[in-house]
């Protein structure tokens, strides 16, 4: 067995961070304002988080809920329940605390870690998930919850003897209703070896831009460098200066980043972005949201040809491009590989001719398809036999290269984030002066676009702008801030079919167009 074939064994057991403590201890694996973790100081609280789990009655399967910021408790969370079988679900700490606990009990948590500057959703969140009766403070206290220093100290450092692999379990709302989780049986993030489309090697860091709340951060900018001994530098909040400083002081090789990135840094005076030595940057990867090409390309001329693209999403695989394929095809977002992966097809996912606009289908993980969890209404419309589709259109042109033409109908992406319009139509619709809402996202020059909310009101109910603000208020005492309308415009009547859907196709073209 060679050394590849070595770690990708020690990963399809959890294991890869005890590989690379066996190969390189001193090696730094975590970097950031909240403190670092070499390799070998890793692994040790990942055995030692790991066997206090299962002294608390964890076993096999069960759900552990982390609600935490960008610091090295994160990583050590995720490597002890990769090692002990368990499902981690990380929790978005913008949520509101009810949005949380709905979380956190859904997905059927026996514990909940959490950080202390995120105390108050935390505590209230247990209060809605009381399964979770295990509670863990990272980073100061918080009333009912064991300090994550106590828990660890009385428990061994050494590998766990029996590993089973574990895995996640992310939340994503789709178009209607509450969040729900993807969940799929434990995979080992290198068994495909697409990680060689990084080409990491010896003394490589991958600087972490975004929360690894989210799926893209935590799959490819901390579990895939994790596994391969890549050092990971963690940004707390995101900065466009201070990540340019950052790939100055780490020598940082990788990182993955969103379009929303790219627009600050270029919008940084000229003098800010000559400050900085970056010419340790060899591979920039991005996803999550449409990248104007012209904002693509200007990201090029300052950097070189080291922009590379996916389309993915949390239920599955999509396409990744090379800088050097999208420079020849501006506005691709790859050629599938192998080409069944990628179809672009009727509503049936029966395939279109080269050229033709259609539904852009996913080909399911091999002998792993992804479920909704406690959902199989919601699974099996997911799927046209071996293949989903997340509403997105597009075409395949001649040489068999992805391009897309326009976004699932309803999904808000707003700085790489997916913002469901229906949990905010619910949420206005529970005010007393509105009788229907349509939310929809409207253009952005900086975020791509932004949550506006165009609201009918009850009869007798006057239209002013302090009840915009009263709405968009009510709004952020019951949603995640970022979820939220930044406008809120009023009509007479909502454009509607003759089954009284709105159409909110019509409204988007209305505000696009304006």
């Amino acid at each position: 067995m060679d050394r590849d074939d070595e770690l990708i064994a020690a990963a399809g057991r959890g294991m890869a961070v005890a590989y690379w403590n066996a190969q390189a201890p001193e090696r730094a694996a975590i970097r950031s304002a909240h403190g670092d973790r070499t390799f070998a100081e890793l692994n040790a609280h990942a055995n030692r988080l790991a066997r206090a789990l299962r002294r608390r009655g964890l076993a096999v399967g069960d759900a552990v809920a982390l609600l935490c910021g960008n610091r090295p408790e994160f990583a050590e969370v995720w490597a002890a329940c990769t090692r002990a079988g368990l499902r981690l679900t990380p929790l978005n700490w913008h949520l509101t605390a009810s949005e949380a606990g709905y979380i956190a009990s859904d997905c059927e948590a026996k514990v909940m870690i959490a950080d202390a500057r995120f105390a108050a959703a935390a505590q209230g969140a247990v209060a809605t998930a009381p399964q979770a009766t295990v509670r863990i403070a990272i980073g100061g206290a918080i009333d009912g919850f064991t300090p994550y220093e106590d828990m660890l100290s009385d428990e061994s450092d050494a590998d766990l003897a029996d590993p089973v692999l574990g895995g996640a379990m992310l939340y994503t709302s789709g178009t209607t209703g509450r969040p729900k989780g993807v969940h799929r049986a434990p995979t080992n993030d290198l068994e495909n070896r697409l990680y060689k489309l990084y080409g990491y090697r010896g003394g490589d860091v991958h600087l972490c831009t975004g929360p690894l709340y989210h799926a893209a951060p935590l799959s490819i900018s901390m579990i895939v460098p994790l596994s391969t001994g890549t050092t990971v530098s963690l940004m707390d909040r995101w900065d466009a200066e201070e990540t340019l400083r950052l790939v100055e002081a780490h020598r940082v090789t990788h990182s993955h980043m969103v379009p929303t990135m790219f627009h600050r840094l270029l919008a940084l005076p000229e003098a800010v972005r000559r400050r900085y030595d970056l010419k340790s940057l060899r591979f920039i990867l991005h996803g999550a949201a449409p990248c104007p090409v012209h904002v693509k390309q200007a990201m090029m001329d300052w950097l070189g040809p080291i922009v590379h693209e996916y389309y993915a999403a949390t239920e599955g695989a999509g396409t990744v491009v090379a800088a050097a394929d999208w420079l020849r095809k501006p506005g691709t977002v790859g050629k599938p590989n192998p080409p069944e992966q990628v179809i672009v097809a009727n509503e049936e996912a029966q395939p279109l001719p080269a050229g033709t606009i259609g539904l852009v289908w996913l080909h399911a993980l091999q002998g792993n398809r992804f479920q909704y969890f406690k959902d199989e209404h919601k699974t099996a419309g997911a799927y046209c036999g071996e293949y989903f589709t997340l509403g997105d259109m597009g075409y395949l042109d001649d040489d068999g290269f992805l391009f897309l033409t326009d976004r699932s109908a309803n999904l808000i992406i707003s700085g790489g984030v997916n913002i469901y319009p229906a949990e905010i139509d619910a949420v206005l619709l529970d005010h007393p002066a509105v009788s229907d809402a349509a939310t929809i996202g409207v253009p952005n020059d900086e975020w791509g676009e932004e949550v506006k909310a165009i609201v009918e009101l009850k009869r007798d109910v006057i239209a002013t702008p302090a009840l915009a603000d009263e709405l968009m208020a009510f709004c952020r005492a019951r949603l995640a801030h970022y979820k939220c309308p930044r406008t809120v415009d009023f009509t007479t009547a909502l454009p509607r079919s003759d089954n009284g859907k709105v159409y909110k196709r019509l409204l988007r073209e209305q505000y696009r167009g304006l």
